[in-house]
């Protein structure tokens, strides 16, 4: 590319490639596009980007397009990579000078060097650093400042590199220039103070951005110099000098908001060499906690701290109390010197009266709700309540960070906090804290006591200003739930909170339906179904209001998930009353489209409300299939956050679906794709396809037999041995089903199967190929006959040949199978083979009554009485036995494996019945005379034990 000429025309295109006409705009990218490969295009872009009279918009433009070129050209092994030529041009380009006056672009650049550095420095860019490290010593303002803003991005890039002879080289280059890097800091930080103190705000700015930038680089550098102990006392002196700075500085200073952005990228600092060098960081245990202890905690931080910052000396006291490398083992001679020398200073630092300072202050102080706090419960409750209870990352927060240390700290002095503790609950009611240190108090708090002499009395003050008492009244009960509360006061709570479900506040409201969450949610034998019964249909009505009342999207969450829990735990209790939210989840649906989290929280609802319906959710299926439709279509974006509660609700409405519809059937498209992505949903897609086969094997398998077919012939190509038995388990239950139909139509499966079957060496695989082969042969020995001519033909064998290898491997692998029923079924379908003349079938006699005893001796019980035998795997048309209240009532999948197992051979037939009649069949084919020597071939104590079973005929 001829530089004077194609200076404008790419001038050109990239004036119109930022059009706004789409009309304009295409042909130019097209045509920038086409210019990436070609030679000279980015000596080109570097001298529009560097050309400041030109429009910014174009100079952007030219810069991304240089930097996009970097990644796709710049290796030597890209296709159309850049010659040498050009990029040591465009290197030497790139820093000539640092003085572009627009801020975006300067960054920029600034990246774009630092990809080129990231490839080419040091080798074969070894003038690059030291030419910032001249540039940094400027004196003009402008170019000191983006040479800064290049080294910062350049340190970044090249620390990130992971290969090990990449970190060598840059912890060469950290040992050559930390020392400098130290001094360029500490320059800029003694300007920005100087000028602070002498009032002149602006030029303090332009200093302490250039301290932000050789900060920043420092730290990258001193993660790979062995001296960053003594940048790190540094560090906690001029976080002082800087504390020190906002007594100085007004609030509304252009100054405050980066100089406490800088205050917060100290303590990162100090976060950060604590996570990744915990053992070096050992020395500064005492400084930190003595820096953060008094600043929090003491009236030093008085008129200087601020919440960002207060946070960071929490977590700061938070890792050092919480983190493995400075706690010994428990068995003390095992535990490395280092560990034993970070307990000890933590044990000395945390005494009696500090430890009593610190619980006082977080008690009383910092778990209070601030001013503002009130102000937005006032004045937009729905936002406080989420952000309460749902609330930040505890990093980030104060309240959440506050409760999280409360909670580590007196879990780890307890002992000494529990004492403290309990006199402020006298005599301050800390509901906030005895609440989050419910277990640790469970030997020194009385709650149900409590609960019934005082807090019910606090829930029955219904002032406007005492909400506040109430909303954490039931709050700290939710607490204790789970920790102390007896069973026999469960309907008194559930009284307390029918009335709060109807408190005039919405944040009370909300915490209490919290507080039935938790309740509902606890497993254990405490809550009682029934206790909870006659309480049903007024709180889950309050509950559906609030449902309704609330707008936002984490609160409908919220309370859909509480709902969830109830419809869970009552299960078909709750028939009656689920009409309007029924008729209410359609309209929420569609009011929710650009929140996908929420119609997760639509859908886990829905699966509860189909398992609770039962055969009535049939009424839901105008909403509940489009839905499931849309949630496992893969096609869709929204699959992406819904695929895994859709099939769940899939799967359930199958289960609980009385009949297949046109509708329902027509869903089964989506699978083929499903099953193509082999994702951690392969199981419950597995089971979907099951549940067709329950519910309506024939019709199921007419329309997709075919496509499924296809998909487990690739899958059984290329999946795991846990993958193949749930792709074989699917067959032998189609085999199940539909006897008749289904081995016609999964024929090139089972021919699949036939191909690896005999070097098949999982155990658990050959169970389930043996479960399949004996169901064919029990049910449709016509189709079992013709599927072993073709191998027969396809292996050059005679059939008769085949069969023989097969019983011999059946009779070898038995041990393979661990089930009742699959050994039962072995056994009757190699019987099904007698009575025979069939001289293979005759010479692997003996193997068949060896597998036949060994499924006597698994499915025959012995009446003790009589002495007599009886098999166990029988069943019968008997009435359903009453379930207990624990016990969830039968689907109706439960009730169609029923009604298969009585007509299944395994259940239905006696293999007791069955051998003594095959025996006397194959006596009465061959005679007495050739019977007896057939009889001999087989061990004498198989044939005594065969003989006490078939005692009784």
């Amino acid at each position: 590319m001829d530089m004077d000429s194609a200076s404008s025309v790419v001038l050109q295109a990239l004036t119109q490639a930022t059009s706004q006409d789409t009309a304009v705009l295409k042909p130019a990218e097209e045509q920038l596009r086409q210019w990436e490969t070609q030679p000279g295009f980015y000596s080109v872009l570097l001298n529009i980007f560097n050309n400041h009279m030109l429009d910014v918009n174009v100079r952007w433009l030219a810069v991304l397009y240089f930097k996009n070129g970097i990644d796709r050209y710049w290796r030597r092994v890209a296709p159309h990579a850049l010659s040498e030529e050009e990029k040591t041009s465009l290197r030497a380009g790139l820093i000539t000078n640092f003085n572009e006056p627009v801020n975006q672009i300067a960054t920029q650049i600034a990246v774009l060097i630092a990809k080129v550095a990231r490839l080419d420095c040091p080798r074969h860019w070894p003038e690059l650093i030291p030419i910032l490290l001249e540039s940094v010593k400027g004196q003009e303002s402008l170019q000191q400042h983006r040479a800064l803003l290049t080294f910062y991005h350049v340190t970044k890039t090249l620390a990130s590199k992971c290969l090990a002879p990449d970190r060598r080289l840059f912890q060469e280059l950290a040992s050559n220039i930390y020392s400098f890097a130290c001094s360029l800091w500490s320059h800029h930080t003694d300007c920005f103070l100087q000028q602070i103190y002498a009032r002149d705000e602006a030029a303090a700015l332009s200093s302490l951005e250039r301290t932000l930038l050789s900060l920043k680089g420092l730290i990258k550098i001193s993660h790979s110099c062995p001296l960053f102990q003594g940048f790190l006392n540094a560090v906690f002196e001029r976080l002082k000098q800087f504390l020190e700075c906002c007594r100085q500085v007004r609030p509304d200073s252009p100054c405050r908001e980066k100089l406490e952005k800088t205050i917060i990228l100290y303590t990162k600092v100090l976060l950060d060499f604590l996570e990744h060098h915990p053992c070096a960081f050992i020395p500064l245990i005492q400084r930190s906690l003595e820096f953060a202890v008094s600043y929090v905690f003491t009236p030093v931080g008085e008129g200087v701290t601020f919440e960002r910052f207060i946070v960071q000396c929490m977590n700061l006291i938070k890792i050092i109390l919480k983190n493995d490398a400075y706690k010994p083992n428990k068995n003390i001679e095992d535990s490395k010197p280092e560990s034993l020398e970070a307990h000890k200073i933590k044990t000395a630092f945390f005494t009696h009266s500090t430890l009593t300072e610190i619980g006082r202050r977080l008690v009383s102080h910092y778990l209070l709700l601030t001013e503002e706090e009130l102000a937005m419960w006032e004045e937009d409750p729905e936002s406080f309540a989420v952000e309460e209870t749902g609330g930040d990352s505890w990093k980030y927060s104060l309240r959440p960070c506050t409760e999280v240390l409360f909670l580590d700290i007196f879990h780890t002095y307890s002992q000494t906090l529990t004492p403290v503790l309990l006199e402020m609950v006298q005599n301050l009611q800390v509901y906030n804290a005895v609440g989050l240190a419910a277990y640790e108090l469970f030997d020194n708090v009385d709650f149900d006591q409590w609960f019934k002499n005082q807090l019910l009395g606090e829930l029955q003050v219904s002032h406007h200003r005492y909400k506040l008492i109430r909303r954490r009244v039931i709050w700290l009960i939710g607490q204790w739930i789970s920790v102390k509360f007896k069973s026999d006061l469960r309907p008194l709570l559930y009284e307390v909170i029918l009335s709060l479900m109807q408190d005039p506040d919405l944040v009370v409201r909300i915490e209490t339906a919290t507080t039935l969450k938790l309740n509902i949610l606890e497993r254990n034998t405490i809550f009682r179904t029934e206790q909870f019964l006659p309480y049903l249909e007024s709180i889950f009505g309050l509950l559906f209001q609030l449902l309704q009342q609330v707008t936002e999207c984490d609160t409908k969450m919220q309370v859909l998930h509480v709902i969830s829990c109830v419809v869970e735990r009552v299960n078909i209790q709750i028939r009656p009353y689920v009409g309007c939210l029924v008729q209410y989840l359609p309209l929420l649906w569609k009011q929710s489209e650009e929140h996908n989290m929420l119609r997760c929280a639509i859908l886990t609802t829905l699966i509860h409300l189909v398992q609770g319906l039962g055969a009535e959710s049939k009424n839901l299926y105008p909403f509940l299939l489009p839905v499931i439709q849309l949630s496992t279509d893969v096609s869709q974006p929204p699959h992406v956050y819904l695929l895994e509660d859709g099939l769940e609700l899939w799967l359930v409405t199958l289960e609980n679906s009385p009949a297949l519809t046109p509708e329902l059937l027509r869903i089964f498209q989506n699978m083929s794709a499903l099953l193509e992505l082999s994702s951690e949903n392969m199981r419950t897609c597995f089971q979907i396809v099951n549940a067709y086969l329950y519910l309506s094997a024939t019709e199921f398998l007419q329309n997709y037999a075919e496509s499924l077919c296809r998909c487990f012939c690739s899958l059984l190509k290329d999946i795991t041995n846990e993958g193949r038995v749930q792709v074989l388990k699917v067959v032998e239950i189609a085999l199940k089903v539909s006897p008749t139909l289904a081995p016609h139509m999964f024929h090139p499966c089972c021919q699949l199967s036939s191909e690896v079957f005999w070097m098949e060496r999982y155990p658990v695989v050959m169970a389930t190929y043996l479960g399949i082969i004996g169901r064919v042969l029990l049910q449709n020995s016509s189709f079992f006959s013709s599927f072993l001519t073709q191998m027969a033909s396809e292996c050059s064998q005679e059939m008769e040949q085949l069969l023989g290898s097969l019983i011999e491997m059946w009779v070898d692998r038995m041990d393979n199978i661990t089930q009742p029923e699959r050994r039962k079924l072995s056994s009757l379908a190699l019987l099904s083979l007698l009575p025979s003349d069939n001289g293979v079938i005759q010479d692997k006699f003996c193997g068949i009554i060896n597998i036949t005893v060994e499924a006597l001796h698994d499915v025959m019980t012995e009446d003790p009485e009589t002495g007599t035998y009886k098999d166990c795997m029988l069943m019968s048309h008997l009435e359903e036995p009453k379930l207990s209240d624990d016990e969830e009532p039968p689907t109706e999948q439960d009730k169609r494996k029923k009604l298969l197992a009585l007509e299944d051979p395994v259940h239905a037939v006696s293999l007791q019945q069955v051998v003594y009649e095959k025996l006397k069949a194959q006596q009465s084919l061959m005679g007495d005379q050739s019977f007896g020597p057939l009889m001999e071939t087989v061990d004498t104590e198989l044939v005594r034990q065969l003989q006490d079973f078939l005692q009784v005929f």
